[in-house]
């Protein structure tokens, strides 16, 4: 687990992306500090006034974490095609969330009600051109069992909701690391001056 005062870092890198993103459309240049240089996977998710806003994010990248909290965030905010991009009037009533993944593990059919925890692991599928994940935190906030997190993880990837029995579907499952700005109260990064 990180540390809280990295968790608030994050958080407010995260924040500081979107707020210069709204404010100048500008991408994520070099992240603030110089820690944050490990390799993961990242989703960040936005909350407005208690409703989901946004969520994107990485199960694997080679950029350092730091990076790719900030790239993740302004995408979540900018791109996700279920949401309109956010507006600045929008930015201070946002909650940022960050899910730090571990490495999937791939599980088979067979064996993966036995193997899942839904709150705990996430799952991601995969079959063809089609792909879906969920966070573990979805599993919890829905109370759904093992089979219907799966079958739920087939619907977002527009496959069958059985397609996880299916042996040419890939089913990995991970853990992550979830916080909050709701559990690590802000600590605002200085905006960065627009680029020239």
């Amino acid at each position: 687990m990180i540390p809280p005062e990295e968790r608030r870092r994050l958080l407010a890198l995260a924040r500081g992306a979107i707020h210069n993103f709204v404010r100048d459309e500008a991408l994520p240049g070099e992240p603030f500090g110089a820690a944050g240089r490990e390799r993961r996977g990242v989703f960040v998710t936005i909350h407005h006034r208690g409703k989901l806003r946004g969520c994107i994010g990485r199960t694997d990248s080679t950029e350092s974490l730091e990076s790719l909290v900030a790239t993740c965030a302004v995408l979540a905010a900018s791109r996700d095609p279920r949401f309109s991009p956010v507006q600045a009037g929008e930015v201070e009533e946002l909650e940022l969330e960050i899910s730090l993944l571990t490495p999937p593990e791939e599980v088979a059919a067979e064996r993966v009600l036995d193997a899942l925890t839904p709150g705990i692991h996430g799952v991601s599928v995969r079959q063809g051109g089609s792909r879906g994940l969920l966070l573990p935190q979805v599993a919890a906030e829905h109370r759904w069992d093992a089979r219907r997190f799966l079958e739920e993880t087939c619907r977002k990837a527009g496959l069958p909701s059985r397609a996880w029995c299916d042996r040419a579907t890939c089913i990995e499952l991970f853990t992550a690391e979830v916080f909050s700005e709701r559990e690590n109260p802000r600590q605002d990064l200085p905006a960065r001056p627009a680029p020239r």
